[in-house]
């Protein structure tokens, strides 16, 4: 028996055991976990899951590849069916890009390589999170909301960016042509001629699919939340922290456990930074840095979602790791422009109801919003007569 199937069986032993003995504790997490899901996971994704499956069995993705070829080839060194999953991808958060960029590998329609460029900055937390959970909810700031996806999404584009540069290769050049809207008439009809599928079909798929999805996502949330509460109540995250504070002094013990906590789940990371980090700007590097970085609850998803595929995971975690830092000095040099009130406000938590319209309605400007930019993209593009 190898050392890693002895890890593996060791590791779960460990959490049954804990399980047993904490079931309690286990059942409140296991509830916080799916409680998030609800407010801010479900209302962003199931919607746009759904959409994005109709918009594909419609021929949408070929439609928007033929537009924005000239635009996306350049600058991110991909196909301009990209265009598509990067829009949904900023529109419904993680791990939207994921799904899509695994369904459009496994369909051929664009390489490994650069399924792995298209992966490493289509991650995003959702516009409903940032503004609804983290500015309004916990720091009762809602006009940091602006700050934190400013931050969050630049850095996000300029992964994308470093990544063009990601295992080029002595390939044939890619000559782009100008966008034409009778081409990609034509290439969305094409499209969906192959797809014989009744609309009757294809929306019950559609609908199967995005809940089979959300669903899954639902399940990940609540164990890793059951994972981070029995990390706590072993001091394993503390004990972490210790170590870190011994080598790093000059980094609050409080701070680092935040740091820790946040590493394996983004949003209870997050929680925990509004506790013990004082001071606005200590804050919100902190609380950008979590959530570029994600946490391993996301990254457990999108490895799921993609071991269907030959994607790598690795070029992923470099491109969390970056977007990390970067939003990290992004948001320190937002703060340093801008004037955002420091005084404490009450925090008024909305109702469930509440946070789940506020959240939609987030990811629904995002996406109206993507999609304006995108077709401004292809006017800008079009040839002068």
């Amino acid at each position: 028996m190898s050392m890693s199937t002895i890890a593996r069986v060791f590791a779960v032993s460990l959490l049954a055991l804990g399980m047993f003995i904490y079931p309690q504790e286990v059942l409140s997490s296991a509830g916080g976990g799916l409680a998030l899901w609800w407010r801010f996971v479900l209302p962003a994704l199931l919607p746009f899951f759904i959409l994005s499956e109709l918009l594909m069995a419609a021929g949408f993705v070929h439609f928007l590849g033929v537009l924005l070829e000239s635009f996306m080839r350049p600058v991110f060194r991909l196909p301009g069916k990209a265009a598509f999953v990067v829009a949904m991808g900023y529109t419904s958060g993680f791990p939207m890009g994921a799904v899509l960029t695994a369904r459009l590998r496994q369909a051929g329609e664009i390489t490994r390589i650069e399924g792995e460029r298209l992966l490493a900055f289509t991650n995003n937390p959702s516009p409903g999170f940032m503004f609804g959970a983290v500015a309004s909810g916990m720091l009762g700031k809602p006009t940091l909301g602006i700050i934190l996806s400013s931050s969050i999404y630049i850095a996000n584009l300029m992964v994308g960016f470093l990544f063009r540069f990601y295992r080029v290769t002595a390939t044939p050049r890619h000559y782009a042509r100008l966008p034409s809207f009778k081409r990609a008439w034509g290439e969305m009809k094409g499209a969906q001629a192959k797809d014989n599928r009744a609309l009757g079909q294809i929306l019950s798929d559609s609908i199967k699919q995005s809940i089979t999805t959300v669903l899954m996502v639902a399940g990940f949330m609540a164990f890793f939340s059951v994972i981070l509460s029995l990390l706590n109540i072993w001091h394993v995250t503390a004990f972490l922290a210790t170590l870190t504070h011994i080598a790093i002094k000059v980094i609050p013990l409080p701070t680092l456990q935040a740091f820790f906590n946040g590493l394996f789940e983004m949003t209870l990371g997050c929680q925990g930074t509004i506790q013990a980090v004082s001071g606005l700007n200590n804050q919100v590097a902190l609380l950008v840095l979590l959530m570029g970085w994600s946490g391993l609850s996301v990254f457990a998803q999108v490895a799921g979602f993609i071991s269907g595929t030959d994607l790598r995971f690795y070029p992923f975690v470099v491109a969390r790791a970056l977007q990390g830092i970067i939003a990290l000095g992004l948001s320190q040099l937002f703060l340093t422009v801008s004037n955002v009130p420091t005084s404490a406000l009450v925090i008024q938590v909305p109702s469930t109801s509440v946070l789940f319209w506020n959240t939609w309605q987030a990811s629904s400007f995002m996406f109206i919003g993507m999609m304006t930019l995108l077709f401004i993209f292809v006017l800008i593009r079009q040839p002068r007569r």
